[in-house]
């Protein structure tokens, strides 16, 4: 039976809504999913670079791992990563040239997620898996993510990491204490750092796991802290003077492709 002109009109719309919602270069979302976030606050970090970490500190990579479950595997192909380093020439390879030291080549960069203002991973998402906050995060819900990994093609700074294997296997393997503050993933989504949104959501005067742990070490070797955090739309805000204190010696990673990093490195 032909269908009438209204099933007709009727089944337009949906596909149309269906287009918005499902292809990988549809209709992107900024918006909070269930309201997460904290309207009015734009959370940033900075890593000050003008006092190097540590010779061989990992404090802060330790305790992100501790605090979101996240397992250390043997193969580098499985690994995954919410903060790390990198050595200066893989980060900022523009700033690199012939007379360039060595030491200054192989300076070890904490990276992570940029929280981007214009994040494409968001753009490339087709179930909102990844979406950008309120406050300016970009958070996953793994209950979304359907494991395309259209987002990592999509992330130019490497800052997601897919779980090929079950994570929660390793960290049975491995024999370790698992927080109960931050849930487990399973095979088969993408994960990545989310500026400790399960703490900073409940006290905006909370900081998240690699700050307080890069405080404590640095404090320990009578350092100033590499990592900083904050709100930038707070005026009173330490962050804000920091980045206005450093001025011109403020970069961030490929500004050139607009998407407009949270993550400032101090030279």
């Amino acid at each position: 039976m032909a269908a009438s002109r209204r099933d007709f009109i009727k089944l337009a719309g949906f596909s149309v809504a269906g287009l918005c919602f499902g292809g990988p270069t549809g209709c992107a979302t900024t918006a909070p999913v269930n309201g997460q976030g904290t309207a009015g606050k734009r959370w940033a970090l900075v890593v000050d670079l003008r006092t190097p970490c540590p010779e061989g500190c990992t404090a802060c990579m330790k305790s992100c791992n501790l605090a979101h479950n996240i397992p250390q595997w043997d193969d580098i192909k499985h690994e995954i990563k919410w903060i790390w380093k990198e050595p200066w020439e893989h980060v900022f390879p523009e700033q690199v040239h012939s007379y360039s030291t060595a030491a200054l080549r192989e300076l070890p960069v904490p990276v992570l997620c940029n929280h981007c203002d214009n994040p494409p991973c968001v753009r490339a998402c087709p179930t909102k898996a990844t979406f950008k906050t309120a406050s300016g995060i970009v958070a996953m819900d793994q209950h979304r993510c359907i494991g395309c990994r259209y987002c990592l093609a999509a992330c130019p700074y490497g800052a997601r990491s897919f779980n090929w294997l079950d994570p929660r296997e390793r960290l049975e393997e491995q024999g370790a204490a698992l927080s109960r503050d931050f849930p487990t993933r399973t095979k088969g989504v993408v994960e990545k750092c989310n500026f400790c949104s399960e703490r900073i959501n409940d006290d905006a005067s909370a900081l998240p796991y690699c700050v307080e742990a890069c405080r404590e070490a640095c404090s320990r070797h009578g350092r100033e802290p590499v990592l900083h955090f904050g709100d930038l739309h707070d005026p009173s805000s330490p962050l804000l003077a920091l980045l206005r204190e450093s001025g011109a010696n403020t970069i961030r990673r490929k500004p050139e492709i607009g998407t407009r990093p949270h993550v400032f490195y101090l030279v």
